[in-house]
């Protein structure tokens, strides 16, 4: 049993008549994870957060944060291809849409046996710039794991990039609204993490890096400041111990894959890699 996290419960019909009026974009906006997101640009409440930047295979610029954040079961689990449903910077709702809503899990079927696919693909409008350095964590690529058990999500032979972390022995660092975290894989459900590393209401589809052996931690001498490569985003706080789920990028990337192969002309989102700019 869970509860959720910052579901936006907005139709995209009204997402689409509250974004009509809004200002165009200009230019040199830097997008990034951590980055907190709106669905409209008149309400700073509720948000989510932006878990990695980067482009997929079809050159499109793409963000990825938690598909729980909105819900209409018109749009869920599809394809969106008209600006239905823009996405703004909750800091700079005025520069109007950095992007808009291309596919989303809708969260209704995240718990009827959908849990490991809450996921949300955002492309980019060309105005921004996207940048591998968020607040806090600095994405150095996407987590390999090679040889690892595969995402439940993942068509088979699975990639590297579509396993999962070990229990145990393996370290998360996440942000979102109360700073930087890092804790223990302690458990894996599905593809989906259990760690200390906190996050609050708001934080949903903000990013988690996986800690590399030997790497820095965040701390007061380094500013807070961490990197790794993308390992997911942050899901829900649970009742469970530790209480914090994070969707893994392991899931995020096999189900993009095993989408794209059954879509004619493909998917936004499949081939996904964090951007290299700074």
């Amino acid at each position: 049993m869970y509860r959720r996290l910052c579901a936006l419960l907005l139709s995209l019909t009204l997402l689409w008549t509250a974004g009509a009026g809004a200002a165009q974009a200009g230019p040199g906006k830097r997008v990034h994870n951590g980055m907190q997101i709106l669905f409209s640009p008149s309400a700073s409440y509720p948000f989510c957060t932006i878990g990695a930047v980067g482009t997929d295979r079809y050159g499109h610029r793409i963000a990825v944060s938690a598909g729980h954040c909105l819900s209409d079961p018109a749009y869920a689990d599809r394809e969106i291809h008209d600006d239905v449903a823009p996405v703004y910077d909750r800091a700079d709702p005025g520069f109007g849409p950095i992007g808009h809503v291309r596919y989303f899990k809708d969260p209704e079927g995240s718990r009827t046996g959908h849990i490991t696919k809450d996921y949300m693909i955002i492309e980019l409008v060309p105005q921004v710039t996207l940048s591998s350095q968020g607040p806090y964590l600095k994405q150095t690529g996407v987590l390999e794991v090679p040889g690892g058990t595969a995402s439940p999500n993942a068509p088979l032979p699975a990639l590297d990039t579509e396993r999962l972390l070990a229990t145990g022995v393996n370290e998360l660092v996440v942000s979102g609204q109360t700073g930087v975290w890092f804790g223990t894989v302690m458990a894996n459900t599905g593809g989906i993490y259990r760690s200390p590393a906190a996050n609050l209401a708001g934080d949903s589809g903000g990013p988690a890096v996986w800690h590399v052996p030997g790497s820095e931690l965040p701390s007061e001498a380094n500013g807070f400041q961490a990197a790794g490569p993308w390992a997911g985003i942050t899901k829900a706080i649970t009742f469970s111990f530790p209480p914090f789920e994070y969707t893994s990028s392991a899931n995020i990337l096999a189900d993009l894959r095993a989408r794209d192969a059954a879509t004619p002309g493909g998917v936004h989102g499949a081939g996904f890699e964090v951007t290299t700019e700074p």
